[in-house]
């Protein structure tokens, strides 16, 4: 009966060693598959990474590109854009004051515009400003 028992424990401490290799086998493996996750997560955020640069490196290129053809468009554009034409009743009240479509003289302006308000007289100058009639 001795000896049963001691083969009995034998097989029982071979047994939970053989489970302890197994155990550390299968930690083994769970902890590689994790670091390959992480490794794969980690690839496939640099490809997604890449791909955005790629995009905005594109539409840096075009925003550059659109620069360059405003500048040169702004080079060869006339500088003053503004309207060039005077009201008609601007025209109209100028010319009551003998003053044409030619380049007005500031003092002849102020002679004309005299009896106007001071917020009517800044409004018919700018007018003309913007028109390019005042020299």
């Amino acid at each position: 009966m001795e000896n049963d028992e001691r083969q009995i424990t034998e097989r029982l401490e071979a047994a939970a060693t053989m489970l302890e290799r197994t155990l550390s086998r299968l930690e083994e493996r769970v902890a590689a598959a994790t670091a390959l996750t992480g490794d794969v997560e980690r690839i496939s955020a640099t490809v997604e990474q890449s791909r955005r640069e790629a995009e905005l490196a594109e539409k840096l290129a075009t925003a550059e590109r659109e620069i360059a053809a405003l500048k040169a468009a702004a080079a060869t554009a006339p500088l003053n854009v503004l309207r060039k034409t005077v009201p008609a009743s601007t025209s109209a009240m100028l010319a009551k004051h003998g003053i044409g479509d030619a380049p007005v003289d500031v003092r002849t302006l102020d002679a004309a515009l005299a009896g106007l308000s001071l917020e009517q007289r800044i409004a018919v100058k700018t007018q003309l400003l913007r028109a390019g009639a005042i020299a």
